[in-house]
């Protein structure tokens, strides 16, 4: 069992998913831990979420911390945000479109070990439309190799970590690069990072935040940032919290 765990789901316009979210996560915690949090973060959301998420408050009011912004802060501000509030050992999270089955954290957890610092997520199969799906092998494919990552898949947001970890390095991206700022930075800190399948669900409500050609052409701008950054200048290596 795990000591502590801070669950944590960023919402965005997710008020037909998030509640199952809360209530498998709930679910699961029971037979991981006795001292856990739920926290999730209304990103800015113009659907229900917030009522939604006002509501489940009500039934889940010792466990359940929800934090509400009235305008959208970005995939890596918000997950920032996420993790500064975390208060317990161990911080999950996934997104809160359960594109992701949230009682599969029990399979992190398994992987856990005294000398494991994040237990990291991969999918099975993608399931997505045809197009995401080719997106999605081409971009992680590049993130990888010019960020000479590990891991098998950079963009699964399906993650058990030590919350320790953000006591030694600093994120600072504030959208969705974050992924591969994060990953790159515990990488290449030390950490212990072993990997676990997971199954990945159609979306059933809600449209992604990412599969826009805009927003793609965005991030790839942002990411030779970075790997000026991280790749060549290796500022993360130079400069660590703590």
């Amino acid at each position: 069992m795990l000591k502590s765990i801070s669950v944590f789901f960023p919402a965005y316009n997710d008020a037909g998913t998030i509640s199952t979210m809360i209530i498998r996560a709930a679910q699961t915690l029971t037979t991981l831990t006795d001292d856990y949090e739920i926290i999730v973060i209304n990103d800015g959301s113009t659907d229900d979420t917030g009522s939604i998420l006002d509501e489940m408050a009500k039934h889940y009011p010792t466990t359940l911390r929800i934090f509400h912004r009235a305008q959208p802060s970005g995939y890596g501000g918000v997950l920032r945000a996420g993790f500064l509030a975390a208060q317990k050992e161990w911080v999950f999270y996934t997104d809160g479109d359960a594109q992701y089955d949230a009682r599969e954290l029990a399979l992190l957890a398994q992987a856990v070990t005294d000398k494991v610092d994040m237990a990291q997520g991969y999918k099975i199969k993608r399931h997505d439309p045809f197009h995401r799906v080719i997106i999605g092998i081409l971009y992680q494919y590049f993130v990888k190799i010019i960020f000479g990552l590990s891991i098998r898949d950079v963009d699964c947001d399906f993650r058990l970590m030590r919350r320790k970890i953000f006591d030694h390095i600093e994120l600072e991206s504030i959208t969705g690069t974050i992924t591969f700022e994060m990953v790159k930075k515990i990488q290449d800190a030390g950490y212990k990072i072993v990997e676990v399948p997971v199954h990945h669900w159609y979306r059933q409500y809600g449209q992604s935040q990412f599969f826009n050609f805009p927003r793609v052409a965005r991030t790839l701008v942002a990411l030779l940032g970075w790997w000026w950054r991280l790749v060549i200048k290796k500022e993360h290596l130079k400069t660590t919290k703590g």
